[in-house]
């Protein structure tokens, strides 16, 4: 007799059939559904969590937040484990991003030459690893699910989810907002948490700073001409962190401020109020 493997969905369904399930939701999710965005919810404490395939860490009391990346499906599986199991679906709306074609751009504008490959490589797994940490600071996570604050304030000159096509060929899309200001503007934290990474020069992104939030949710701070903080310095919303620059591949001064939640990239916009009207 030939087995053929199951299929996630397939176990599911047998565990389902074995430990008894739920027939409601799993759990109320309050936040932004749309791609980008972040969900909060609770389980009871102790539960094992988990979003398709990733798992999700959970505070002290059962709380947890949930990161919607810019290309997540429209359905994502939500399953909770405590003494049922428990699978929910769910529904993520989807969102038109601005795509600019481009051709006639130089070749070696495009693809980095051969002989920065290896830096690159080295220093995305160093961000890799920054971002990695598992940071348990429940305080933190309930501070930024109350509102960030703008790292800076300024007119708004690139958004979360565009995509440049070079000649052809899709670029990486945009996962953060871009804040055009001049250089030396000041660089705040948009709420507390722990600097897991402080780097003066990297190729793409210039002076760069990780905020990690804790739980897998960090900000990050690109293009940056000075930092003001180092490795494992704990700090508060609005404490000063940075100053803007056009640092690493910049075309001008702005702040590029990107946040994450473990492998997923989350539109910072949806944390904080309307960008200020200037004086």
């Amino acid at each position: 007799m030939t087995l053929f493997p199951l299929s996630r969905g397939c176990i599911l369904l047998v565990l389902m059939s074995v430990m008894g399930a739920r027939a409601e939701n799993c759990v109320d999710l309050m936040g932004d559904p749309r791609q980008g965005g972040l969900l909060w919810g609770r389980a009871l404490p102790g539960a094992q969590v988990a979003l398709d395939d990733t798992a999700v860490p959970l505070l002290p009391d059962g709380s947890f937040v949930l990161g919607l990346g810019r290309d997540a499906p429209p359905q994502q599986t939500l399953v909770i484990e405590d003494d049922l199991l428990c699978v929910q679906t769910l529904r993520v709306t989807q969102r038109e991003y601005a795509i600019q074609r481009v051709d006639g751009v130089p070749q070696k504008t495009v693809t980095p030459p051969a002989e920065v490959l290896e830096r690159i490589a080295r220093e995305r797994e160093t961000v890799r690893q920054a971002k990695a940490r598992r940071i348990e600071r429940p305080e933190w996570l309930l501070a930024v699910q109350m509102g960030l604050l703008w790292p800076a304030t300024g007119r708004i000159s690139g958004v979360y989810g565009s995509q440049r096509v070079y000649n052809g060929t899709p670029g990486s899309p945009h996962y953060g907002v871009d804040v055009a200001v001049p250089t030396g503007h000041p660089v705040v934290a948009p709420g507390p948490g722990l600097i897991t990474l402080a780097e003066p020069d990297l190729f793409y992104s210039g002076g760069t700073v990780i905020l990690d939030h804790g739980y897998g949710l960090s900000s990050s701070f690109l293009h940056l001409s000075k930092l003001h903080v180092a490795v494992g310095e704990e700090v508060q919303a609005g404490d000063l962190i940075a100053e803007v620059g056009a640092t690493g591949r910049a075309t001008g001064p702005h702040l590029d401020w990107r946040m994450s939640w473990l492998n997923q990239r989350i539109d910072p916009q949806f944390l904080v109020p309307a960008m200020p009207l200037p004086n």
